[in-house]
């Protein structure tokens, strides 16, 4: 299970994703396109090129959780658009997957 707390560490992936790729898929963009460890304890969160749906990939002791979420109308908003990836807090997941446009999200900490 996945567990979203104030202490998760949680990183966007800005570029939308092919979600024709699965666990592993998702893993290899982790690694190579975000030069990060999947297996680090942060959640890696990635978003679909029509921004209909949201995928999170977590790794936890012996193996690696995925959640979906898919709209049934609208897209969602307030996605970030530079940079490869950014570290929010768990609000500002929770903000993003209710699909609420808060303005504390143009401030995000930019990781590279």
């Amino acid at each position: 299970m996945i567990h979203l707390t104030s202490q998760s560490r949680i990183q966007l992936a800005i570029k939308p994703q092919d979600f024709r790729k699965q666990i592993d898929g998702l893993v290899a963009v982790t690694r190579q396109k975000l030069a990060r460890d999947p297996r680090s304890g942060a959640l890696f969160v990635f978003i679909n090129r029509s921004r209909t749906m949201i995928r999170i990939l977590s790794y936890q002791g012996d193996g690696y959780w995925i959640a979906t979420k898919r709209l049934t109308k609208g897209r969602f908003e307030g996605w970030p658009t530079s940079g490869s990836i950014c570290e929010v807090s768990a609000k500002h997941l929770s903000t993003l997957i209710k699909g609420i446009i808060s303005s504390d999200l143009v401030s995000l900490d930019k990781i590279d």
